[in-house]
């Protein structure tokens, strides 16, 4: 003959124990008839399923996640440098430097840039809003080779220093805006064949911003 301790806990539910906690309403409309202890396991098993899936639900994020991995520089960079102020007549030394922040090893001709110093018209020059003309020379040469090219592994720079007033007309006092007027005229990546074949170029344009130089009297 089965033993029944029961309690009744203020919810309307009553405590057996029967080795095993069940839970009997006590409501016994319709609802409920002679296997009213087998409803009373159904609840009991859908309050547990609850339960594991609001546990679940709880779990943190795993640590393991993705990271992004910060952008790369793709493109060269410039600088232009020189006095801020000169007196008329002394010399405009201006520096050029050209850096990579890429990951890999470029390599750059040196036409038309201040690598070479200056054979052709890569400067805008204008004073006081005036643009001045070019004075130097204009090289002409054949298709170039490979040691007309300047390389430049991942984090490195290379200069180049040029007099500019040897090619424009700095002498009257005002105030001088000096731009590199670029592209790169070819940029081999890693990898890439210098010169490139058949004659062709890989141009790449380069932000350097302008200076400006005062000239006093």
């Amino acid at each position: 003959m089965r033993k029944h301790f029961a309690a009744e806990d203020g919810r309307g539910f009553v405590t057996q124990n029967t080795g095993l906690r069940a839970f009997r309403a006590r409501y016994r409309g319709p609802m409920f008839n002679s296997s009213g202890r087998r409803w009373g396991i159904a609840v009991l098993s859908l309050g547990m399923l609850g339960s594991a899936c609001a546990a679940r639900q709880d779990v943190a994020p795993s640590t393991e996640a993705t990271q992004e991995t910060p952008a790369m520089a793709t493109t060269l960079t410039c600088t232009l440098s020189g006095p801020a102020q000169v007196r008329a007549g002394e010399p405009v030394e201006l520096v050029f430097e050209l850096s990579n922040p890429t990951a890999q090893s470029l390599r750059v001709l040196g036409w038309h840039t201040p690598l070479e110093g200056v054979r052709n018209n890569i400067f805008d020059v204008s004073r006081d809003g005036d643009s001045l003309e070019y004075r130097g020379p204009m090289a002409k040469r054949g298709p170039p080779t490979a040691d007309s090219y300047v390389a430049l592994s991942p984090g490195t720079s290379v200069e180049g220093k040029v007099d500019v007033a040897r090619f424009y007309d700095l002498q009257a006092p005002g105030t001088y805006r000096i731009a590199f007027r670029g592209p790169l005229m070819d940029v081999a990546r890693e990898g890439e064949p210098v010169p490139a074949p058949n004659g062709g170029f890989r141009p790449a344009e380069v932000p350097c911003p302008a200076v400006e130089v005062t000239v006093t009297p």
